[in-house]
């Protein structure tokens, strides 16, 4: 399986748009919603504290904590369909990934806002494993230092995008609100934890 090299300054950014069949992908969504232990956190903007928009979850080896804008996150245990997932995207990636963060996005006004993942417990120059099922969303990347140097893919269900090297250190990321309707999303980003 051969990825598609998104060719940005500074970036390492590999595209699997059919890493997942869609009938594994469509399993998939409907075990994970039901079977994932999901919370939805708060977080403060511009001094206002405000619901996450998306439901969240931890998973990866105990004592691999993770803390992004101010919530801190306690791994849950691997289930085995998450170990599962694990390994493929290992595989593909060569990485051992020893944690994940998954994200759901109900419907269009669910989004993540503009970040790096560039937290100190990722390390230098993170690998990012991102497998998408469900509803097709827009993401989009900037480049930090010239906002106006921008790039954006259709993560599609069973999708995987790998972000590497210099990746964080020089751009940012975001899903965007949509009005269009949507089906319903998850989202895991695989990571290690140092």
């Amino acid at each position: 399986m051969l990825p598609l090299s998104l060719q940005l300054p500074n970036a390492d950014i590999a595209f699997y748009p059919a890493f997942l069949e869609q009938q594994e992908c469509d399993r998939l969504l409907t075990a994970l919603t039901q079977t994932i232990d999901w919370r939805q956190d708060w977080i403060t903007i511009y001094g206002r504290s405000l619901p996450q928009p998306r439901l969240t979850a931890w998973y990866g080896d105990a004592g691999k904590s993770y803390t992004y804008s101010g919530i801190t996150m306690i791994p849950t245990a691997w289930t085995p369909m998450l170990l599962e997932l694990k390994a493929g995207v290992d595989a593909v990636s060569g990485v051992v990934f020893n944690s994940v963060l998954l994200n759901l996005y109900r419907d269009g006004n669910d989004s993540m806002g503009w970040h790096s993942d560039d937290e100190a417990e990722l390390g230098h120059n993170p690998v990012i494993g991102s497998l998408s099922l469900g509803g097709t969303r827009r993401f989009m990347l900037r480049y930090r230092s010239q906002k106006g140097l921008k790039h954006q893919l259709e993560l599609t269900s069973g999708s995987l995008l790998l972000m590497q090297g210099t990746t964080q250190q020089y751009w940012q990321h975001h899903i965007p609100k949509t009005k269009r309707p949507v089906a319903p999303r998850i989202n895991l980003t695989f990571r290690v934890i140092c």
